[in-house]
Formats: C-alpha cells, sequence, structure tokens
C-alpha cells in the first residue's frame, strides 16, 4: 500500500511519463488484502486498524487522482481489493477465464474502503447485483458492470494494452491531465467524508471477521 502510494506521487510529479499501465504479478491480479495483515488489524485497537485503513484508502486515492491516464492490466482473478484496483482504473482490461468478486461479507465484512470507487464505477443500480451477496462472476459479467472495459484472450491482452497506451502518445500530455481532472470532478465526486464513513463502516464491522478462512476484502 505504502509501495503503490509513493509510486503514484512520484509517477505523477514526472513529466516524461506519458501513461501508467497497473500490472501484476504471479496467477492473480489481486487476491485482495493479505491475510495476515488483516488478522493483524482484526486484532489491533481501534485507532491502529483506522490507520491501516486509512492507508488502503490513501493509496486507492492517490492511484484515482493520478494525473495520468491509467490502464489495468488484469491478467487473472480480481477479489474484494482487487475490483477496488480495477475500478480506479481510467480503463482496465481482463481476460477470459478471470473470475472477479466482492467478497467481503463472506468474512462478516464490507467493501469498505474501495466501496466509493465500486460506485463511481458501477452505479449504484449495478452494484447492487454484486455487492453484498460476495458472488463470484466471471469477466463477462465483469464488462457488462464496468469492473473492466473488455475481456480478451490472454494472448492477446498485450496488444490490447499497447492499443489502449497508443493514443495517449499523440496527445498533449497537460490537455490529457486536465481532461482528466475536469472529467473526475464532472462525475461521482470522491471526499474525504467518504473516506470517513467507509472507513468506519469496516471498523465497526470488523470484529465479525471469519478467522481462517482466508477469503480476500478490502
Amino acid at each position: 500500500m505504502v509501495a503503490l502510494t509513493e509510486a503514484a506521487l512520484e509517477i505523477g510529479a514526472r513529466d516524461d511519463i506519458r501513461v501508467v499501465v497497473l500490472a501484476a504479478e504471479g496467477p492473480s491480479f489481486c487476491a485482495g488484502g493479505d491475510l495476515q495483515w488483516m488478522m493483524d488489524q482484526i486484532k489491533a485497537d481501534r485507532e491502529t486498524r483506522r490507520a491501516g485503513a486509512y492507508r488502503l484508502a490513501g493509496m486507492l486515492e492517490a492511484l484515482n487522482t493520478l494525473p495520468k491516464p491509467l490502464i489495468g492490466k488484469v491478467h487473472g482473478n480480481a477479489f474484494g481489493g482487487g475490483i477496488g484496483l480495477a475500478c480506479v482504473c481510467d480503463v482496465a482490461i481482463g481476460v477470459t477465464g478471470a473470475r472477479f468478486g466482492l467478497t467481503e461479507t463472506k468474512l462478516g465484512l464490507v467493501p469498505a474502503t474501495i466501496g466509493p470507487y465500486v460506485a463511481a464505477r458501477m452505479g449504484a443500480a449495478a452494484a447492487r447485483q454484486v455487492f453484498m451477496s460476495s458472488r463470484v462472476f466471471e469477466a463477462g459479467d465483469a464488462v457488462r458492470l464496468g469492473v473492466i472495459a473488455k475481456a480478451v484472450a490472454p494472448a492477446d491482452l498485450d496488444a490490447a494494452i499497447a492499443a489502449e497506451v497508443a493514443p495517449y502518445l499523440a496527445c498533449a500530455p497537460k490537455a490529457v491531465s486536465a481532461a482528466k481532472m475536469m472529467l473526475r470532478d464532472l462525475g461521482t465526486p470522491i471526499t474525504p467524508d467518504d473516506f470517513a464513513r467507509s472507513v468506519e463502516a469496516l471498523l465497526d464491522i470488523g470484529g465479525g471477521m471469519k478467522p481462517g478462512k482466508g477469503c480476500p476484502h478490502s
């Protein structure tokens, strides 16, 4: 969380970087929060848990407000916080066969810190289909819900990402940044009050977590 936040701030200040691709290593794009970190959070006092939740919220906001186009390369499954990462991207492209899910409620938790970004991307009506049920859904549903823009065969993912990057290299960087900021202002605003509500919601229900289930959350 800290490394991604610092990277976003550094990249945002650099004129030599025009487009950013958010990618991952391993079989999944992101399986959600680290289980040991989650368990440590649950055992900690409320202020420690609040600080941890704000670190996660800060990372998402740093990526969401990155003044460069952010393209998500979703090469595998995305659960919990992985959905949040896809939703802070300007465009996310996934692969057929990948699975997705907001699986927090299986742990007795809520998709709290990622909630504002999920709602902004999906819209409330679409989010209701998957936000509370922990239902795992396929790439086609992820496209329909707006989590990813499209799903391609794994062998075609690199080419699809390159095709998303290319147009920006012919644009004026400052104009792209200004257009992104304007669109964010015109869309669903995500405010400090939203962060606070999402953090407190997570803290209030955090005691309901079921240790040992290994289900991702955010």
